[in-house]
């Protein structure tokens, strides 16, 4: 667990197989409601004993949060672990593919139970997923799932690794993945949806896939969609 604001925590998890025998390092943010002190969860990861008796310590699990269509692989394990939280979903995801009831589909109007504390952007106009992008208002901390990337160099090898490398998985700065530009087949929308994005006072910018960065998160985001916004 590393603390990374004013309740907001970031938990790494173990990495997740993905197509093509791919492994992926995975990230969670847990931020803290206000209102009564419970838990917001954002792509959760494996649910260690570890991890689960950090979490307990920090309060009540009340919100479970799959971001985007693809990132729902552990949603139903802390689901069965939680069952007094509320499951929320991207557009797409729908609960056979869960493994577990989801209670509502994410949209732009944030939830009241986090309205106060968290903003959210729905990008749309993508083949492979439809993400929720959110902002954590405390700590100025933009959440990016799969949109932006930025994995080590290093941590794939052979030929997955020049695959990353062109794919700008494992870029120099955090960079949209060439497979999510090619899949964006409604630029205007995307456009549109990303230009929000980059109205909100971004300091801080959390990626699932890629170390967080304490500073220049909107520089960071801005050059990341260039391509797009132009």
């Amino acid at each position: 667990m590393t603390p990374f604001g004013p309740g907001l925590w970031l938990f790494d998890g173990p990495p997740v197989m993905g197509a093509a025998g791919f492994q992926f390092p995975t990230r969670m943010a847990v931020v803290r409601l206000p209102d009564d002190g419970g838990l917001w969860l954002w792509s959760p990861v494996a649910l260690t004993p570890e991890i689960r008796n950090t979490v307990d310590a920090l309060g009540a699990v009340t919100h479970l949060v799959a971001p985007n269509n693809l990132h729902y692989k552990f949603l139903s394990e802390w689901a069965a672990a939680y069952p007094d939280a509320r499951v929320y979903g991207a557009p797409g995801l729908t609960e056979q593919v869960a493994g577990t009831a989801i209670h509502a589909t994410l949209c732009n109007e944030p939830n009241p139970a986090w309205g106060g504390v968290l903003e959210q952007v729905l990008v749309r106009g993508n083949r492979i997923t439809t993400e929720m992008v959110f902002f954590h208002r405390g700590s100025a901390t933009a959440l990016v799932t799969d949109l932006v990337q930025q994995i080590p160099i290093g941590w794939f090898s052979g030929w997955r690794a020049v695959v990353a490398r062109l794919d700008l998985m494992t870029a120099p700065i955090p960079s949209v993945p060439r497979k999510f530009r090619m899949a964006t087949t409604d630029k205007t929308k995307a456009r549109e949806d990303v230009q929000r994005i980059l109205e909100w006072q971004i300091d801080r910018l959390v990626m699932a896939h890629g170390g967080p960065l304490t500073a220049n998160g909107k520089k960071a985001l801005t050059e990341a969609f260039e391509w797009l916004i132009r």
